[in-house]
């Protein structure tokens, strides 16, 4: 059908091409953009990794690097949104690891243990936080660009999802959760939740 078209009215055709190819590029130039991005600062602020849309809160035991009961508040990544992934507060990274998996929908709960992800932990100075960074469906690329031991700055940049994604943020239970369910958040600038200190913290 193309072909014919392009024996019939091969200057339309040509346009309609273009026109394509320009769909393209203007969707790829908006995915990888990086604008700057202001972070708030004080005292145990968690920010937001990732842009998107809060998709998932609830309360859970986190085993792996908190060794504690924890609430989750989880981040749905669309193609549309900013991809780019920053650290949600400040620290050391004290725990690092890739996990091959499945590609189901980011936004179903499974896929957080059965997709494959990257999950790191970062020591913030007597508290732990873990977060994890989710492939979706289209998304078949991580980038995380850092290692166990490197200083953690809340706000700076450390990796991306490519293409439609996940992010999880594990936090010690008694963390005062400041987003609700469906609420945009911007990576870098909106916080998520306050960790209590002392007999506040659990």
């Amino acid at each position: 059908m193309a072909g014919a078209l392009f024996l019939l009215e091969p200057a339309a055709a040509r346009y309609g091409v273009a026109f394509f190819f320009a769909l393209v590029l203007g969707f790829v130039l908006n995915f990888f953009r990086d604008p700057e991005r202001v972070t708030p600062s004080g005292d145990g602020l968690v920010i937001s990794p990732a842009d998107g849309r809060v998709c998932l809160i609830k309360e859970l035991f986190e085993g792996e690097f908190l060794g504690a009961d924890a609430v989750q508040v989880s981040i749905f990544m669309s193609p549309l949104n900013v991809h780019v992934n920053r650290y949600p507060v400040s620290g050391t990274v004290g725990f690092f690891k890739h996990y091959p998996g499945e590609y189901l929908v980011a936004f179903d709960d499974k896929s957080s243990e059965r997709n494959e992800r990257t999950h790191i932990g970062i020591d913030a100075d007597g508290w732990k936080i873990l977060f994890k960074q989710i492939a979706g469906t289209v998304a078949r690329r991580i980038i995380a660009d850092l290692a166990v031991g490197q200083r953690a700055v809340a706000g700076e940049r450390f990796g991306m999802i490519r293409f439609g994604s996940r992010v999880d943020v594990l936090m010690p239970k008694g963390t005062a959760v400041r987003v609700s369910l469906g609420e945009h958040v911007v990576a870098g600038e909106t916080i998520l939740a306050e960790y209590r200190q002392g007999k506040d913290a659990a």
